[in-house]
Formats: structure tokens, C-alpha cells, sequence
């Protein structure tokens, strides 16, 4: 993984955890998975876009103020600039899988618009 923007294989975080099973020129793709209870902070991102599926468990997706719920097997698409959280309301673990797209990846292109963990 590239040392620029300080991506690595592996990192736990409040919600649960990810890990980076790909990367190359302008794409990553993560295998993401979120805890029971937890979600991610509504973000937006200026220079990538992202596709989610969810391999397992049911997401409760947030898009530009949409509430969308998302089962095993669906796929939402996150355009370059739109806020979006995903979140898990059930009481078992949510998968997912994560492509980003862009000229820039790193994890500092994150707007946080809401977070449950104090996050700027």
C-alpha cells in the first residue's frame, strides 16, 4: 500500500474494522465490516467515488438525506461529492464491499458531516 496517503492492509476502528484486498493506479477496494449498532460518520469526498455491496447482513444507507436499506447481494453507487453514511441496525456483523475510484484516495479526503465518535 502506498506510504503517500497512509493506507494499510489493516485498521480497527470505533464501528469495526477494514481491510484493503486491492489497490492500483486510481481504485481501492476494502472488505468492510461494521459492527452491530454502529455506523460510519456521514461523510462526502471531493476527489473519489465509491460502489458498496453488502456480502452480509443488512446495511441501512444513508445518500444525499435518502434512507436506503440494503440487503445481501445489493449494490448502492456514492458519486464524487454526495454525503453518505452506511449503518448497521442489526445484531449481527454487516459486510461489505468497498470500490473507491479517483485521481486521489487517501483517507484525508473525508468531509465529516456527522460522526458518533468525535471525529473532525
Amino acid at each position: 500500500m502506498s506510504e503517500k496517503d497512509g493506507s494499510q492492509l489493516f485498521d480497527e476502528r470505533p464501528w469495526g474494522s477494514f481491510t484493503v484486498l486491492d489497490e492500483g493506479a486510481g481504485y481501492r477496494v476494502k472488505r468492510i465490516e461494521v459492527l452491530p449498532g454502529k455506523r460510519l460518520s456521514y461523510q462526502r469526498h471531493a476527489r473519489r467515488a465509491e460502489h458498496w455491496m453488502v456480502v452480509a447482513g443488512t446495511a441501512q444507507v444513508t445518500l444525499d438525506g435518502e434512507r436506503i436499506v440494503m440487503r445481501c447481494g445489493e449494490t448502492v453507487d456514492i458519486p464524487v461529492g454526495a454525503a453518505h453514511r452506511i449503518e448497521n441496525t442489526a445484531t449481527h456483523r454487516l459486510v461489505f464491499i468497498e470500490i473507491m475510484r479517483g485521481d486521489y484516495l487517501g483517507e484525508d479526503d473525508i468531509v465529516r458531516l456527522e460522526d458518533d465518535f468525535g471525529r473532525e
